[in-house]
């Protein structure tokens, strides 16, 4: 099974919750509102978006690549782990 099929629910709510957010921007838009409260709900929507990216790359690398907490090899281990933080930290 998937990895996505077994967090479909969670990534799926994800989702919706970016759905929202651009029809807050479309909205915006069509209000023409202030550009500084555009480029706060724009910023919203990029950190949302990072956010899914992080989860899934992160699953992508446990579930296909290198699980950290289960591999016996500490080099590989520690490889999978530093990649995982640097993943988030760029795209925090």
């Amino acid at each position: 099974m998937s990895h996505t099929i077994k967090e479909k629910t969670k990534l799926l709510a994800r989702v919706r919750r970016l759905k929202g957010q651009m029809e807050a921007v479309e909205r915006a838009l069509e209000a023409e509102v202030e550009c500084g409260e555009l480029l706060q709900l724009l910023a919203s929507v990029r950190g949302a978006l990072n956010g899914l990216t992080v989860e899934l790359i992160e699953d992508h690398i446990v579930h296909h690549v290198v699980d950290p907490n289960t591999e016996p090899d500490p080099t590989k281990a520690k490889g999978a782990a530093d990649l995982i933080a640097v993943v988030r930290t760029y795209l925090k």
